[in-house]
């Protein structure tokens, strides 16, 4: 018997406009948890790990609750927080220490990374985020303290750190501070620094018109020579031809002036 022919790329991707087949695959991630929200902050989407976190009998009863209804107020409003910088900027997250449950509502740290989701017209409607539970021994690396340590970073890549402060931060010495990093990040605290940089810098490059010296400035770099530098030795394109390769496979959008 002849098979019918094959789908377009075109109507194949309107079959796939769901959540479904990503839930879908989720589901059988036992140690994270996946959801989409919009900018309301109610969910759209949650794999099946989410929901028994949430002591709910389906994944139907969290689809337009908000983080508040759902999770313990301190880690909503954490949430929350996060959330609101992403629709704010546009900008994703990664490599955020956060506390979550684990199913028997024992608390835990995970990894949490957040990418914003954008209509054809580049405006963010929704975000996606992936918490991975970390196990033990990682997950006795981290306190609140350590975590503390870590978000200071990201909020603070552009200014001079250095590693006695940070380390004062999540109340350990020099070297407990790196052990940790490497045993968690397997990146020392400078390595992990230049890679919160870099990640800086190539947003501000694919999404701004802003010249490459300036964005060397914000994002923590003594000039552009050392952007330059820095920037393809990790990435492997310079600036200049890593915001040319952006601008040619990125959807069209408004640009941040």
């Amino acid at each position: 018997m002849p098979q019918p022919p094959a789908p377009g790329l075109d109507s194949l991707l309107r079959q796939l406009d769901s959540l479904a087949f990503v839930e879908a695959l989720f589901d059988h991630v036992r140690d994270a948890v996946f959801t989409v929200k919009d900018p309301a902050g109610r969910y759209l989407a949650m794999s099946r790990s989410g929901v028994e976190r949430c002591g709910l009998a389906s994944r139907e009863a969290a689809i337009g609750r908000t983080a508040a209804e759902l999770w313990p107020e301190a880690m909503a409003r954490r949430y929350d927080e996060q959330d609101a910088s992403l629709f704010r900027t546009g900008r994703p997250l990664a490599d955020a220490l956060d506390l979550t449950l684990y199913p028997d509502r024992r608390p835990g740290w995970c990894l949490t990374q957040k990418l914003p989701l954008r209509d054809t017209a580049g405006q963010v409607v929704a975000l996606a985020c992936l918490s991975t539970d970390l196990p033990e021994p990682s997950g006795a690396l981290v306190d609140a303290p350590f975590a503390a340590a870590v978000e200071h970073i990201h909020r603070h890549y552009a200014e001079g750190l250095r590693l006695e402060d940070l380390a004062a931060l999540a109340g350990l010495s020099q070297g407990q501070f790196e052990r940790r990093m490497k045993k968690l990040f397997h990146l020392s605290p400078g390595q992990y620094v230049m890679k919160v940089r870099i990640q800086a810098a190539a947003e501000a490059l694919a999404e701004s018109g802003r010249p490459i010296a300036a964005i060397a400035g914000e994002t923590g770099f003594c000039d552009q020579a050392a952007l330059n530098r820095h920037f393809k030795q990790v990435v492997g394109l310079s600036p200049a031809a890593y915001r040319r390769w952006a601008a040619a496979n990125s959807s069209p959008g408004p640009r941040r002036p």
